[in-house]
This record gives structure tokens, C-alpha cells and sequence, in this order.
């Protein structure tokens, strides 16, 4: 008996993708990136769910994408850089639900469960992608916990 551990990661259809947002959770990883005074990089959300709002970094794991494979692909994304997920801190499970799904209706909402990982990164050496974020800043844990405009499930974050 042959046993697979990984598969070849699968891109859905715009359509197919929101009946899985539909029925199904997704789970995805979170990048709690700190620059060397302790400062958490949120970016200005662009996209649905939570657009207009500040957010961690992060995005969604697919389908044959083992945990290493995907942190490695979503640092390169997200902070233009390819970490290693052995370089990041666990930080916990976290579960996001949303009214609205990535096209904006209302009609089925969307449920993350997230893996949150805490990483330290030199500023320098990131290059920040404008596709999901109008723009980024580093704020302090206090500063989250008392801006309105970063996301309740970024402060959550700050919290810990």
C-alpha cells in the first residue's frame, strides 16, 4: 500500500473556491513580523474580508502544501523573502469568522482557522507586495490594542 504525504498544490476556479469558502473552513497562517524594536508589520487591507482595515500579514494554505512549503511561499508573497519556518515561533490557533467572503457577499461569510507564527526580520531586506495592502506600518502592542482601525483579530495578536 502506497501512502502519499504530499500532493501537488491545486489552484480552484474562482467558483469552485467560493463553495469551499461556502462549506468549508480554511486554514491559513498568519506572520507576526517583528522588526528589532519589538513592532508588528500590519498592512492596510485592500482586499475582502476586512478590507479597510489594518491586518497581519499572511494567507491561506492549499491543498498539498505542507506547512513548511507554505510558510516559504507566503513570506516570499507577503515580505519578499523566502523564510524558513524552523526561523518563526508558534504562537497559537486562532479562528477568524467573517460576514463576508473574498468577492464581498454576505451571503455565506468565511471561517479561517489560523496558525499564528511570530518571526523577527530586518526591515531592509523585506519588499513589501501592494496586491492586498494599500500600505504598511509597524506599531507597538499597545498601539494596536488602542487603534480601532487595526483589526480585532490583528489585536488579538497584540494580546498575547
Amino acid at each position: 500500500m502506497t501512502h502519499l504525504t504530499e500532493l501537488p498544490p491545486r489552484h480552484l476556479s474562482a467558483a469552485d473556491f467560493k463553495a469551499v469558502v461556502r462549506d468549508t473552513p480554511l486554514v491559513s497562517i498568519d506572520l507576526l513580523v517583528m522588526d528589532p524594536r519589538q513592532r508588528m508589520l500590519v498592512g492596510l487591507r485592500t482586499n475582502e474580508p476586512a478590507r479597510g482595515f489594518w491586518f497581519a500579514p499572511g494567507g491561506r494554505i492549499r491543498k498539498g502544501e505542507n506547512l513548511s512549503q507554505a510558510f516559504r511561499r507566503l513570506t516570499l508573497a507577503e515580505l519578499g523573502q523566502s523564510l524558513e519556518i524552523s526561523e518563526a515561533t508558534f504562537v497559537g490557533v486562532y479562528e477568524h469568522f467573517y460576514a463576508e467572503d473574498f468577492t464581498g457577499a454576505s451571503d455565506a461569510g468565511t471561517h479561517y482557522v489560523v496558525l499564528a507564527y511570530s518571526i523577527s526580520v530586518d526591515p531592509a531586506g523585506m519588499a513589501l507586495p501592494e496586491e492586498q495592502h494599500a500600505e504598511y506600518r509597524w506599531v507597538t502592542a499597545e498601539d494596536a490594542l488602542s487603534d480601532a482601525s487595526i483589526h480585532p483579530n490583528t489585536q488579538a495578536y497584540a494580546r498575547k
